[in-house]
């Protein structure tokens, strides 16, 4: 069985995620952070990141798995490498390419299928491209105000003030809702959760309660 939990950031995904999983015991997916070791790639190569066949190239030459300590980079744990400025800055434009994303999409497919086709899937597209046919699909929503808030305690957000937190959420935002490969959006039977006033454990409860009335 997969779970797929869809979101924008700060929303709480990778948190309610992990915890759905360890109650589960099922296989745990960020695919944000494959998107973001692609893009690592791309940033220590000096690959143009508007540039898809140069993006494809460079990432025939390199491997991104995922495991209990986080993402791979040709077997390197790059957990905290993924999540540097630059990096942020570059991910969306990586992404956004039709063929790139194909390429990742394919690799998270791969990675589910080895763990006996059950985990829980954190993303953007998981409940509309990657796993359409999911068990469970949920789609975790805040406001713009608690989502700045919650980044804002971020490590990578460290120095910065909430106003530049919020543009930053904002223009990620703007280009995963407007990309045209895989756009930020909930899918049609997706349970829609608003965060905003919600604990971790009330959230965790309400994806446990959609699990188990798959019969999991």
């Amino acid at each position: 069985m997969v779970i797929a939990i869809d979101g924008p950031s700060g929303v709480g995904k990778s948190t309610v995620s992990r915890a759905v999983a360890a109650r589960l015991g099922l296989s745990y997916l960020d695919t944000g952070a494959t998107y973001r070791a692609a893009t690592l790639a791309i940033v220590r190569a000096g690959v143009d990141p508007s540039s898809e066949d140069a993006i494809l190239s460079e990432l025939t030459g390199h491997s991104i798995d995922y495991s209990e300590i986080g993402v791979l980079l040709d077997g390197e744990s790059v957990a905290f490498d993924v999540r540097s400025d630059e990096v942020t800055r570059n991910v969306s434009a990586v992404s956004a390419h039709p063929r790139v994303r194909s390429e990742i999409v394919a690799m998270q497919r791969r990675w589910v299928d080895e763990k006996d086709g059950d985990a829980v899937v954190e993303g953007r597209d998981i409940g509309t491209v990657v796993f359409p046919d999911s068990a469970v699909k949920v789609y975790l929503t805040a406001s713009p105000q608690v989502r700045a808030t919650r980044r804002s305690r971020d490590a990578e957000a460290s120095g910065k003030s909430l106003e530049e937190i919020a543009g930053e959420i904002g223009a990620r935002d703007h280009a995963d809702s407007t990309r045209r490969a895989s756009p930020l959006r909930p899918a049609k039977d997706a349970t829609v959760i608003d965060t905003s006033e919600l604990g971790i454990a009330t959230v965790v409860e309400r994806i446990m309660a959609l699990a188990m009335g798959t019969g999991h």
